[in-house]
Order: C-alpha cells, then structure tokens, then sequence
C-alpha cells in the first residue's frame, strides 16, 4: 500500500513539473523587426499617395534611419487617400518639387509625441520643414480630454486615429492635408549683397576712362622740339663767343 501511494505521488510531482519544464526550455521570443515607415501604412491600407510621397522625396528613408539608429523619435501625421482626394483639382500638381517635398516634411516632427503630450506643447511645434525658405512651418495644437486637433493656419483637422504609439515613433491618421500657410504666403525677401565699401568698381571705371584718350603723344614731341631748339641756340651763342674773342 506504501508503495503504492508513493507511485502515485512521484506521478502527480511530475505532472506538475513537466510544464514548467517545458516553459523554461522553450525558445525566447523573437525579438522585432526594424521599424519601418511605409510597412505601417500598407498595413493600414488608405494611405497609397502619402506612401508615394514618402518614397519620391526620400522622407521615408530618413524616417527609418532616425528611429532605428539614433535616440530621436519621430511623430508622423499621415493623411488618407480620401485625404487627398478631397483636395481641390490640380492641386499637388501645381506645387513645385520643392514645395511637394516641403509638404511631406511638413507632415513630421523631429521628435515623438504622445496624445496626452500634444495637449501640452509650446505652439507652433517644428516639424521637418521647419526653416527652409527661412519660414516656420509649424503645426499647432489645441483639444482637450482625449481629442487633439492639429492646425496650419488654414487647415484644422482632429486626430482619429493612432497607427503606432509607441516611441520612438508615433503615426497619426489625419483626414485633411495639411497644406502650410507658408504656400499661401509670399516668401521673405532675399538677404542684400554685402556692400562694396572699397569703391574697386568705381575705381576701375574711372581707370578705363582715364586709359581711353591718351594725350602723352603730342607732349612727347613738344619736348623733343623744344630740347633741339636749345641745341642750336647754345651753338650759335658759342660761334658767336668765339668770333668776338
């Protein structure tokens, strides 16, 4: 009977250590992937122009390379191809090359933002863009609670939506493009040539217009007149010197 009732304990003590076991053998997660800007918008499936945009101007790249090699995270506010749509006619078509790539830069911020954090930032907050041209280009924030509208000035949309939250990059969907103010606005003048304080223009010209009409040639030949003239004098006065005598 002992023996019996030992069996059956040594039974029961291996079924509850075989799964602990088997957990502490068992292979350690695989770890996750480098993040990857245009992978989270074709998972979401309504993004295909920002997608384009991304990888025409290079911001994809540089979006990748910030959040996987360096401490700076990213926020990107990505808007839908309904988005786009809904622009009027023509309108990416009439920006120029700089201006489309100021436009996706205009869509990041060089560094990561929760929800909750917009609520608090100093506006306007930089983003990509921010710079160029030596205009602003920043985005503003306002909400209360759990909703954040972001505003360029002219366009005022609410953020839906989170594709990723975590840092060191956050993807918010937005339903507007956000179209800068700075486009609509004409750009600063351009910085004025330091002035030319030495007067080496005026000097130059002066000095061609002095080299122009010369008058040395007719001088030349007076003085050769005048010093044969002397010449002859002198001889004359020396005959007659030597006749008087």
């Amino acid at each position: 009977m002992a023996l019996i009732l030992l069996s059956l304990t040594t039974l029961l003590l291996s079924l509850f250590l075989l799964p602990t076991a088997h957990a502490q053998s068992a292979p350690p997660p695989t770890p996750a992937g480098p993040i990857n800007i245009t992978a989270i918008l074709e998972k979401a499936n309504q993004y295909t122009t920002f997608i384009r945009l991304l990888n025409e101007t290079q911001a994809a790249n540089q979006i990748n390379n910030q959040v996987n090699n360096s401490h700076d995270g990213m926020t990107v506010f990505a808007p839908t191809d309904n988005a786009f749509n809904n622009l009027p006619p023509g309108t990416l078509n009439k920006l120029t090359n700089q201006q489309q790539v100021q436009l996706v830069l205009y869509h990041i911020c060089p560094k990561f933002y929760s929800l909750e954090s917009l609520l608090t930032v100093s506006n306007p907050v930089r983003t990509q863009a921010s710079g160029q041209d030596n205009q602003v280009f920043g985005l503003n924030f306002t909400g209360q609670g759990n909703q954040v509208n972001v505003s360029t000035g002219i366009v005022e949309v609410p953020i839906y939506n989170a594709l990723r939250k975590d840092p060191p990059l956050a993807v918010y969907q937005v339903d507007k493009v956000l179209i800068p103010k700075e486009f609509s606005e004409p750009k600063p003048p351009a910085a004025s040539p330091p002035p030319n304080g030495d007067g080496s223009g005026s000097a130059a010209k002066d000095g061609g217009a002095a080299k122009a009409p010369s008058t040395s040639s007719p001088g030349n030949g007076s003085g050769k007149m005048n010093v044969g003239f002397g010449l002859v004098s002198g001889i004359l006065l020396l005959c007659m010197g030597l006749l008087s005598s």
